[in-house]
């Protein structure tokens, strides 16, 4: 069965922020997700919250993403140790075995340092994924595969997030992208999306003017998938079940699952 997570997100910035993540992660175990993904940004009290979701947990077998709002390397191009040892502890509190984050300024002075990314990642046991954001400088096809291309030359294979909305943001066709990136990716953000006058705006996948099974299709099978799109309604918890179901049937139709 297809395994799905729900970025905690998801469910709104305000309404996360208010309840805790904690009280969304027990609710997406009561809707049947397989886990969750701990945002970084949205922890009020990362002291408590972080040790408190990794006993449920814990508890019910579930599956934990750690997502950090930080990039990699800063604006100009030097690697955020930093912000890598910050990740790497709130996920080794979290007990999460994949750790999210972006390359932020990453550059051609930047590539340097990625033996110095390669000895801090050592016997961490932490696997890190790279997720296209919704920035040129680290979103766009151009940017994430020199990355890559970068780190396999120097001797670190790294996996891909791929996140199917937001090559919108940066104005490249997430098919194209699949095409590309597919034998990198080992994490998929599902993510609907629409035009408005101004801006992109993520939605359910029902909702999405972009070809996004085409997308699902293309990326390789039995990857881990989350829910990355609003979901707000009077009963959350239908309404999360509900997805998660959708995700699964979509899973089944696609032969997602050997």
């Amino acid at each position: 069965m297809q395994q799905v997570l729900i970025s905690l997100s998801s469910f709104g910035a305000a309404e996360v922020r208010r309840h805790g993540q904690l009280w969304f992660t027990r609710l997406a175990r009561e809707a049947g997700a397989d886990g969750v993904e701990v945002r970084g940004e949205l922890l009020v009290d990362a002291a408590r919250e972080l040790p408190a979701i990794a006993d449920v947990v814990r508890e019910g077998g579930f599956a934990i993403v750690y997502s950090s709002p930080e990039g990699l390397w800063s604006a100009d191009g030097a690697l955020d140790a930093g912000a890598l040892d910050r990740a790497l502890h709130a996920a080794k509190v979290l007990g999460a075995p994949r750790l999210k984050m972006s390359i932020g300024g990453f550059g051609a002075r930047s590539v340097p340092t990625l033996p110095q990314l390669a000895r801090l990642l050592e016997g961490k046991g932490i696997e890190l994924v790279i997720e296209n954001d919704q920035t040129v400088a680290a979103g766009s096809l151009a940017a994430v595969e020199g990355f890559f291309r970068a780190a396999q030359e120097s001797g670190l294979p790294l996996g891909m997030t791929f996140d199917m909305g937001n090559w919108h943001w940066v104005g490249e066709s997430a098919l194209q992208a699949a095409q590309t990136c597919a034998h990198r990716v080992r994490y998929v953000h599902c993510k609907g999306v629409q035009r408005l006058p101004a801006k992109w705006v993520a939605v359910p996948l029902a909702e999405s003017a972009a070809p996004w099974r085409a997308v699902l299709r293309t990326l390789p099978r039995g990857l881990p998938w989350a829910i990355e799109y609003p979901l707000a309604g009077d009963d959350l918890l239908a309404v999360t079940r509900e997805q998660v179901g959708l995700l699964r049937e979509v899973a089944a139709t696609l032969g997602a699952v050997a």
